[in-house]
């Protein structure tokens, strides 16, 4: 099947997804906090992180609660960590916004509506909406998979937040950096870009005419 071609007036509205596209992340700073207070070497917890894991999927579409979470990876790393000391590590998995990705956001947002739409957790909800509150303002809606109860790339995610934007999916361009999560979009009829670096955000963008 042939991808649609971006162009001038090819876009209603602009998706993005924040983790590694809108916001930096780096989740070596997350491991070497608890490794610091687990007193063990980082590697030996990210070699037992998974992000397949039932119980981090779980937590991202808000079915368990942080301190379940917490507790399944107490059992999954084998550290006898607080659940304030796992918070203070998952919290540093933000390392800022992307290069130039404030720029490209405030001048597409003069054309087009934006929305975001993230696979995350309410204790990452709650701490990048307080400190990346300038850069978060450009969007309209922030669809959050622990808010909407599913995650990207299940179809029925993508077909919440298309039908909740209100435009039909082939108006809608997708950003993202995970090529499953591009796939699935592509699958429920959105035009999506794969995000290796803000670049390839910019060159959509002109693509665009924006």
């Amino acid at each position: 099947m042939t991808r649609p071609l971006l162009a001038p007036g090819t876009a209603d509205a602009l998706l993005f997804d924040l983790g590694r596209v809108v916001l930096d992340i780096d989740f070596s700073k997350v491991v070497a906090c608890w490794a610091g207070h687990a007193g063990c070497e980082p590697a030996h917890l990210a070699g037992r992180f998974s992000w397949r894991d039932e119980f981090y999927q779980r937590h991202e579409r808000g079915e368990i609660s942080d301190a379940e979470f917490f507790a399944a990876l107490r059992a999954l790393l084998g550290v006898e960590l607080s659940d304030a000391q796992f918070l203070e590590g998952w919290n540093k998995i933000f390392a800022g916004e992307m290069p130039g990705i404030a720029e490209l956001l405030a001048r597409a947002a003069q054309r087009l509506p934006l929305y975001a739409f993230s696979n995350t957790n309410s204790p990452h909800v709650e701490y990048f909406s307080q400190r990346f509150a300038d850069v978060l303002g450009h969007f309209r809606g922030l669809f959050l998979s622990s808010s909407i109860g599913l995650r990207k790339p299940d179809a029925q995610a993508y077909d919440h937040v298309v039908k909740a934007i209100g435009v039909p999916a082939r108006r809608i361009v997708f950003f993202d950096d995970l090529a499953e999560n591009i796939e699935g979009a592509r699958e429920r009829g959105l035009i999506a870009v794969h995000v290796t670096s803000p670049d390839d955000v910019a060159k959509a963008l002109a693509a665009l005419g924006i």
